[in-house]
C-alpha cells in the first residue's frame, strides 16, 4: 500500500476574540469572514460565539495547511454534512476538518493530501 503523506495545520482562539464583538454591533466584521450559512448556522445557536470561534479556527488551520496557497478567510466555508464538518475550498474536496469548542477556547485541526496541493 502506497503511503500518503500531509499537511497540517492547528489553530486555537479565546471564544471571547468573538463574544467580545456581538453580531448585531459588527455585522461588517462577520461579513467579511464567514459566509451567510456559516452566520446562520452560528445564529441559531443559543451561544453562536463559541461556534463563530471554531469556524475561525477552522479557516486559519486551512491558511496554515496549504502554506503556499492565497486564500482569504471568506473562501473558506466550513459547512455541516450529516453532523460533521466539512470544508468547501476553491481548489479542493479532500481536506479533512476536526472542530471543537467550550465555552472559553475553540480549536481547529485541518489535514490536507499533499497532492492536493501541488
Amino acid at each position: 500500500m502506497k503511503s500518503r503523506i500531509f499537511n497540517i495545520g492547528i489553530d486555537i482562539e479565546e471564544v471571547t476574540r468573538f463574544s467580545n464583538m456581538p453580531y448585531e454591533q459588527k455585522k461588517s466584521f462577520y461579513e467579511k469572514i464567514f459566509s451567510p450559512e456559516e452566520i446562520k448556522y452560528c445564529m441559531k445557536k443559543s451561544n453562536p460565539y463559541p461556534h463563530f470561534a471554531a469556524r475561525f479556527c477552522a479557516k486559519e488551520a486551512t491558511i496554515k495547511a496549504v502554506d503556499k496557497k492565497k486564500l482569504n478567510l471568506f473562501e473558506i466555508e466550513v459547512q455541516m454534512n450529516n453532523s460533521k464538518p466539512v470544508l468547501k475550498l476553491p481548489f479542493s474536496h479532500n481536506a479533512s476538518v476536526s472542530l471543537s469548542h467550550t465555552n472559553k477556547f475553540a480549536t481547529a485541526f485541518v489535514l490536507f493530501p499533499i497532492n492536493e496541493l501541488e
